[in-house]
């Protein structure tokens, strides 16, 4: 580009707020991949398909699990081509996955389905638009990167509504046809002319400042650190804002933090929250069914959890430096234990949306605290080793928890016992971080228990 385009490209307004709106709708299209989306399509499949409730809860555990083993691939091509082409790729495959889950017929295709709509709906799409803005700031990146997951979220509440309604007039084959259509409608004309990968190639500085001011100015490098540090994902695929400015006493390897008790009531809380709330809301339609909500009002109940995650979010953000993990930990798993224990007195109405916003709450928390306590207690240097393992875990988990409460439901013939045995996982997890010590915590929190009488 000549200096005079340049300068003039410079002048122009920055387009790095447009690159965050797209990226936000990028994020909400990933909607029918999400366990909230597909949960308003398992009775009907159920019916047509003549498949039990357990077969097609396996039927997502194997297409979950082999979609994930994908993931690494995408995230190069990402690297290698840039979001504009990923991107183009990603939604013409996904439209196409979403058509083939309208033609299933039985368990085998349904499994195909699953993986095709989880790896390029939950898994690339996700990967694809939280890291969208990522070139286009620095200084405000975790901002930026917050406002994709808020507005992006909130879209994807609204795909089961969207679902719903679809259902009732066109039934449920075409409802997968019609949200096929509406990604490729949007993401294809976004990836070929409205998004650009970088702000050099039109021209312009990260952050929007002037290129005389960006030949000058070299990125802080600790702030960059706690801005990565700051900024994790969740076990559907969708980032979340927390603290980890502070940093450890010394930077840990994964084979020392693996070591730690702490590191693991970490984990604990991501794998109870992932697989309990993915295993809730994929059975939310016929679960909140059993306790007189209307499908509609049953699908409805996304919004309060919606609205409760970004809530937690910002709370937990605030408070992970300033506070010991063990309390938001025992704070997450007390919101999941007592949002199953109360589901036998849910109803429509203000208990069902207490029960909702209970849930969104506890999972928000728990995937806060871990992307700003690892940080924290663990240092930056191998910050990544440390939070794939966490990650690896927590995505297994979301594949687990829809059979596990199936199965249940089949033995029993309701929720409720199989919800009963489950809480057992929650209370494990607050135990264990009310008793482990926090590596590297400023501090020096050595347990609700440690001998010298330092409390968390």
């Amino acid at each position: 580009m000549s200096e005079p385009a340049s300068r003039a490209a410079a002048r122009a307004p920055f387009h790095g707020w447009r690159m965050v709106a797209l990226a936000a709708l990028m994020l909400g299209l990933t909607g029918p991949g999400q366990t909230v989306g597909v949960s308003v399509f398992v009775d009907p499949m159920m019916a047509a398909l003549d498949l039990t409730r357990s077969e097609v809860s396996a039927a997502y555990l194997v297409g979950t699990l082999l979609a994930s083993a994908v993931l690494p691939r995408i995230g190069r091509a990402l690297d290698e081509h840039g979001t504009r082409r990923t991107l183009l790729v990603v939604a013409l495959g996904l439209a196409v996955a979403l058509t083939g889950m309208g033609a299933v017929s039985g368990a085998v295709t349904l499994t195909l389905g699953f993986v095709g709509i989880r790896m390029l709906g939950q898994g690339s799409l996700s990967l694809v638009a939280t890291n969208a803005v990522a070139p286009w700031f620095v200084r405000r990146r975790g901002f930026a990167i917050g406002v994709v997951t808020a507005v992006g979220s909130s879209l994807i509440a609204l795909v089961p509504l969207l679902a719903t309604w679809s259902i009732a007039r066109v039934d449920w084959r075409w409802t997968w046809v019609v949200l096929a259509l509406l990604v490729a409608g949007v993401l294809v004309p976004v990836a070929r002319y409205g998004f650009v990968d970088r702000p050099e190639d039109v021209g312009q500085q990260p952050d929007g400042v002037d290129p005389d001011e960006g030949r000058g100015a070299v990125a802080d490098p600790d702030a960059a650190a706690s801005v990565a540090a700051a900024v994790g994902t969740g076990p559907a695929g969708v980032p979340t804002v927390g603290g980890g400015a502070v940093r450890a006493r010394r930077d840990h390897t994964r084979a020392e933090a693996l070591r730690t008790p702490m590191l693991w009531a970490l984990i604990g809380g991501s794998v109870a929250t992932g697989m309990l709330t993915t295993a809730l809301a994929f059975h939310q339609i016929d679960l909140l069914g059993e306790q007189g909500l209307t499908p509609v009002e049953a699908a409805a109940n996304f919004l309060p959890q919606t609205v409760a995650t970004f809530t937690t979010v910002l709370l937990v953000g605030s408070l992970v430096d300033r506070v010991a993990p063990r309390w938001i930990l025992l704070a997450s798993m007390l919101l999941l234990a007592t949002a199953m224990l109360a589901v036998p007195f849910v109803r429509p109405g203000i208990l069902a949306i207490g029960y909702g916003m209970a849930i969104g709450a506890s999972g928000a928390a728990a995937r806060s605290l871990e992307a700003g306590a690892v940080p924290r207690l663990y240092g930056l240097r191998h910050l990544g080793a440390i939070r794939g393992v966490v990650s690896a875990l927590g995505g297994a988990s979301t594949a687990l928890g829809p059979l596990a409460i199936s199965l249940g439901r089949d033995v029993s013939g309701s929720y409720v016992p199989v919800l009963r045995w489950l809480v057992l996982i929650p209370a494990t997890v607050a135990l264990l971080g009310l008793l482990a010590p926090s590596p590297g915590d400023p501090e020096g929190d050595g347990g609700l228990f440690a001998s010298r009488g330092r409390g968390g």
